[in-house]
């Protein structure tokens, strides 16, 4: 079986066929999905999601590009989530400096990544992880507030260099790999994967983006995991079993599932 790690099932463009597509992934080798919030509304319909399917699990957050939509009444709803059963991670925050380039909105961004980085600290759950071209200031956001964990949480669509990753890899985090990894021109990807222990290694989508190689440019879903399974063995040159074996149990391990 395989954990998908990072979906988004309550975008739009599952409307027509969601429920059918849900029902049938079980029966496709997909054992869990954590469905993962990325604004206030996003974080109300991953959590319906979560209540309507046994195996699907949310994450509660607001992603950088989204801050405009916190406030303390929100940040104060939000913080309630944490506590509902089926939230296992607050995510996903972070930084995201490639499409938002202006000083005031980084500097807001840092603000709110803070904000949801103590909340997390002080529900005792893990983190979801973005960060765009914000490498540094992520780095050291994440050292400055410490992480009380043992398992802190995952950098999701890893795309910085395999000794940051390493780095992260020290700190606890796991390195959260997708679709990206059968692209040609992910070479620091594929050094990522074949450097750091498969026990740090999530498998991720985040659908409807970034289908895998045969299937780019297409919706993605979770059953295609597969294909980001057979690359990541073929890179480490380990059994495709294992893979999804140790990312599996890496999953319920991180996540407390």
């Amino acid at each position: 079986m395989i954990f998908e790690t990072h979906a988004h099932y309550d975008d739009e463009v599952f409307n027509e066929d969601r429920e059918q597509l849900l029902a049938g992934l079980p029966e496709k080798g997909i054992g869990r999905v954590i469905n993962v919030g990325a604004s206030i509304e996003t974080t109300r319909t991953t959590l319906a999601l979560a209540e309507a399917y046994d195996y699907i699990y949310a994450a509660v957050g607001v992603h950088p590009s989204d801050i405009d939509g916190l406030n303390e009444e929100t940040y104060s709803w939000l913080k309630a989530q944490t506590a509902h059963p089926k939230t296992v991670a607050v995510g996903e925050i972070g930084l995201d400096y490639y499409w938002d380039k202006e000083p005031e909105v980084q500097a807001a961004q840092r603000e709110w990544f803070v904000r949801q980085l103590t909340l997390a600290g002080e529900t005792d759950l893990p983190v979801i992880i973005h960060s765009r071209d914000a490498a540094e200031d992520t780095m050291r956001i994440l050292k400055e507030t410490g992480r009380f964990r043992e398992h802190p949480g995952v950098i999701h669509c890893y795309s910085y260099s395999p000794e940051q990753a390493k780095e992260y890899v020290k700190m606890g985090y796991c390195i959260g790999v997708g679709g990206v990894v059968t692209f040609k021109n992910a070479k620091k990807l594929r050094q990522t994967v074949e450097q750091i222990s498969l026990e740090h290694i999530l498998l991720e989508t985040d659908c409807p983006y970034m289908a895998p190689v045969p299937k780019r440019g297409q919706r993605n879903d979770s059953s295609y995991l597969a294909y980001t399974v057979a690359r990541i063995a073929e890179l480490r040159g380990e059994p495709y079993e294992a893979v999804a074996a140790q990312t599996y149990e890496n999953g319920c391990r991180l996540f407390g599932i």
